[in-house]
């Protein structure tokens, strides 16, 4: 059985609405030296993407907390290409060499080819999608999670004791109502809602959507036109996840998904809030615009299917911004 991809037809419900599939892989690492996945330095290995806002929240989880010597990690290409002769499937590959592609790196684990076949080795019945992220055990060999939310929630607190910035909490105990209230719409109504516009395969789906998506909009811009960040004067996960789709808005979504009843430009409280994550250096490598850009202009060919790449809008995120007002 070939895994679907969000073209295909069993993910979208009868009235053509896109209904995103739940991720498979959903154990956890632990702070406990006895659980089954402890934090262990030299033990895990991330696969991320940088064309892909969910897995690439997980590189900027990685990058703040000061995860890198103890959790290595891996670029995949930025276009789809064929996973196997055998079938027509299309997903994330690796480049066969350093030099392929600029940012991408080969598999140093096994010399896989695709993500596919890292999926196929934890598992010979797998049947999901061979999505990014992918948290793997080099000493189990299997992947533990491929659940971003939950990723990033164990990069934030359960290796402190190995990382460079154990003090950083972007999910402290006092916010965590607030920010999984404002995840949960944020993720409905703009992270997903963004792609509910673009893969809609009918028009009623498609208005519900783009009407949603900007009426979240312009609730955060009403939020930040009052505070710092989402929750206040403190930078916490949400404003991550809403980061990871504003920073491909004007380039992408505004002309791929069809999202261009406005641009994130014409905001003026998300678009210099948007300056001011882009600049923090975690998060600022944790972007690849060129990987971004031919990711979904090329890979999505039932949108495009010429593979034109539209031209980008002239913008400067590291300009300055005008958060600092907020200062007390």
């Amino acid at each position: 059985m070939v895994t679907p991809t969000l073209m295909d037809p069993k993910l979208f419900s009868e009235t053509g609405a896109l209904v995103r599939p739940a991720a498979v892989f959903r154990s956890f690492i632990s702070r406990d030296p006895n659980s089954n996945f402890p934090a262990e330095a030299g033990r895990y290995h991330l696969y991320v993407s940088y064309a892909c806002p969910w897995a690439s929240r997980c590189l900027a989880f990685l990058n703040l907390k000061g995860l890198g010597k103890a959790i290595s990690f891996t670029i995949v290409k930025s276009v789809y290409e064929r996973t196997k002769d055998t079938d027509d499937h299309k997903g994330w590959v690796f480049p066969a060499s350093i030099s392929e592609e600029d940012g991408a790196q080969p598999d140093p684990l096994y010399g896989a080819k695709t993500i596919r076949e890292l999926y196929e080795l934890a598992s010979t019945n797998y049947t999901g999608r061979f999505s990014v992220p992918v948290l793997w055990d080099k000493k189990l060999k299997t992947i533990v999670n491929n659940e971003s939310s939950e990723i990033i929630r164990m990069f934030n607190s359960e290796f402190n004791e190995i990382a460079d910035n154990p003090d950083l909490d972007l999910y402290p105990l006092q916010l965590r109502a607030q920010i999984d209230e404002i995840n949960e719409w944020i993720y409905n109504d703009i992270n997903n809602g963004a792609y509910k516009c673009g893969f809609a395969q009918k028009q009623g789906p498609y208005d519900e959507a783009v009407t949603n998506l900007f009426n979240g909009l312009d609730k955060c811009e009403e939020i930040l036109s009052k505070e710092r960040y989402l929750c206040g004067d403190t930078l916490t996960e949400a404003d991550i996840r809403l980061f990871k789709t504003l920073i491909r808005f004007d380039a992408v979504y505004a002309v791929h998904f069809k999202c261009s009843k406005k641009t994130i430009r014409e905001y003026p409280n998300l678009f210099n809030y948007t300056k001011e994550l882009y600049q923090i250096p975690g998060i600022t490598s944790s972007v690849n615009m060129e990987h971004i850009r031919k990711h979904y202009y090329i890979s999505h060919t039932g949108i495009n299917p010429f593979g034109i790449i539209a031209a980008s809008p002239d913008l400067d995120f590291s300009s300055p911004h005008d958060r600092d007002r907020f200062t007390k």
